[in-house]
This record gives structure tokens, C-alpha cells and sequence, in this order.
């Protein structure tokens, strides 16, 4: 073989080593290395109550902190109240949404929460933080605490309502219906506020306990007249209902993410800073957009959570 020849294949194989060891190295689709994020090497398990609004505030923040390079436990979806705070306090979860009215009156079993929502926090922070190294972070806008809806046909023919012609108006139609779930009329944040704010107690014959997703339908379908709701339920607006105004009677429930505090302070900049940027435009319509995008059109709470993650920059 000639010398050009040897030297033309010495060539093309230099070449070809090259070009094969720049597309295994610099090929952006086949790059995992996390290791320049704020989060990496950190692993979290997030949990999250069983109800539409509390699954989509948990995943927001599960696929934010994954984001930011964290190993990421997704518990979502884990249960009730009792079982989220008792998984916290255990370490079984690091972390849950929770509500700032709840932490006052359940865990921290206080009576007359503020109704300012910013010294509510405060109280509750700084109570839990100190008998349970439980750790308060962010504060959303939304406050999903309870209320009533009226028939949608109802209220435009009377004009509307607030909770003091809503009494009147059971008061003197004693045919009329108040559709309620089953602890509400027990609840000391339930129905006693509503008739110690209006001086109207509520006949027996007049309330009706139903499960809480038939207290919508029925309320649209004006089988009940009036029906307990969440305020930030995305059903109020879906359906044939509207919001009964409520001056300030019932308490407040913004949300928070509830931290092991232990677990928190490793990357407490980071965590405050994520909870910050998902809650501040998480106003009461914005979550009840977002809440009927799972209740009333059937989308996936993982979707709905990574399409606003989206929206602000988080993703």
C-alpha cells in the first residue's frame, strides 16, 4: 500500500474518532447531569391530602423541587388530614400543603383564629415551629375556607345573596332546602358561625346531608336552594351556582407548605424561594380555574400542576 494511502486512512480514522467522541459527549439529549442545579443530590418525599386542590398545590411543588435537580418521593394524594400531619411529624413525608385555619384549630387546637390572614400566619408559624419543628413556608393569596352557593336562578331573581338574606330567605321559605355534609353542622368552624353571625338557626327539616359532591349538582339542579361548598371549588363557576358574599364570618384557610423543620433548613432559601414564586399568582380564581380543570373537565392533576408550573417559569 502506498504512503499517500496510509496517510488518507489515517486520516479518515482520526476523523471518524473525533466525531464520535464529540457526539458522546456533547449531545444535549443524552445529558443528564443535574449536578449544576440548586437541588442535586437532595432527596424529598412530598405528600398531600386526597382532594383536588391540595393534590395540585402538592404537585406543583414535587415537580418544582424535581426541577431544581432534587429526588423527588412523590406521596401525593396520601389521605386526609390526620394521616398527612401524623406522616410529617414521623418523617415519613418532609413536606404538605396544609392551611393556615386548620393549623390553628386542629393541630394547634386554638379558638379565635385572626382574620387577618398575615397575623394568622404569623400565629400559626410561629406556635408550630416552637411545640413541633414544623415549619410554615409560603402564604397563598386563595383562601379556600368553607361557604354557601345558591341556585344560580335563585340568586339572579333575588338578586344575590350574602349570608344574611341567605337566612332571611330560609327563614321565611321554610320549603326551602340547605344541602350540607355530613360533620358541617358539628364543625365548630361550620354551620354554628353562620347562625351565630345571622341569629338564624336552622330548622332540622330544612338541611339536608349529602356527600359533597352531590351538594353541587343538587344546588344547580335546585333540588337544594342553598349548599355548603369551598370556596375555591372550579364547580362554582362550572355549574348553575352562585357564591353566597360572606362579610369575614367563616375562617381563614390560605395554604402553606408544612416542612419538617429539620429537613427545611438544608435548603431553606431554595425551598422558601420555590414556595413563593408557586403561590404568588395563586389567587382565588386562578385556583378555582385550576381546580376545574380536573373536577369539571376530567384532566390529570400532574398536567394541570406542570401547565401552571409552566405559565410562571418553574418548568
Amino acid at each position: 500500500m502506498s504512503s499517500a494511502r496510509i496517510r488518507m486512512l489515517g486520516a479518515a480514522t482520526a476523523v471518524l474518532s473525533v466525531g464520535l467522541l464529540a457526539a458522546c459527549s456533547s449531545d444535549p439529549a443524552t445529558s443528564t447531569d443535574d449536578s449544576d442545579k440548586a437541588l442535586s443530590g437532595v432527596s424529598v418525599t412530598v405528600g398531600s391530602k386526597d382532594f383536588t386542590e391540595n393534590i395540585l398545590v402538592g404537585q406543583m411543588l414535587a415537580q418544582a423541587l424535581s426541577a431544581e435537580g432534587a429526588d423527588v418521593t412523590d406521596q401525593t394524594d396520601l389521605g386526609g388530614t390526620s394521616v398527612n400531619r401524623e406522616a410529617l411529624l414521623s418523617g415519613d413525608i418532609d413536606v404538605y400543603p396544609d392551611y393556615n385555619g386548620t393549623g390553628w384549630t386542629v393541630h394547634l387546637g386554638q379558638q379565635e383564629p385572626s382574620k387577618d390572614r398575615q397575623t394568622l400566619y404569623d400565629d400559626v408559624a410561629a406556635m408550630d415551629l416552637a411545640e413541633n419543628q414544623i415549619q410554615w413556608v409560603g402564604l397563598s393569596p386563595f383562601n379556600d375556607t368553607y361557604g354557601f352557593a345558591a341556585n344560580g336562578d335563585l340568586a339572579a331573581a333575588e338578586g344575590g345573596f350574602d349570608l344574611q338574606t341567605m337566612a332571611d330567605y330560609l327563614e321565611a321559605n321554610s320549603d326551602a332546602a340547605l344541602c350540607l355534609e355530613t360533620e358541617f353542622p358539628d364543625r365548630p368552624d361550620g354551620l354554628i358561625l353562620f347562625e351565630e353571625a345571622t341569629g338564624f338557626t336552622v330548622p332540622q327539616d330544612q338541611i339536608q346531608i349529602l356527600d359533597t359532591g352531590l351538594i353541587y349538582t343538587e344546588t344547580a339542579s335546585a333540588a337544594c336552594q342553598f349548599g355548603e361548598v369551598y370556596t375555591t371549588d372550579g364547580r362554582i363557576t362550572a355549574l348553575n351556582l352562585s357564591l353566597v358574599a360572606d362579610p369575614g364570618v367563616f375562617i381563614l384557610y390560605n395554604a402553606s407548605y408544612t416542612w419538617n423543620d429539620a429537613i427545611f433548613q438544608e435548603n431553606a432559601d431554595v425551598y422558601t424561594r420555590i414556595a413563593d414564586e408557586i403561590f404568588a399568582p395563586l389567587d382565588a380564581a386562578k385556583m378555582a380555574e385550576l381546580n376545574a380543570q380536573v373536577d369539571v373537565e376530567g384532566m390529570d392533576a400532574e398536567d394541570v400542576a406542570a401547565d401552571y408550573l409552566k405559565e410562571i417559569g418553574l418548568l
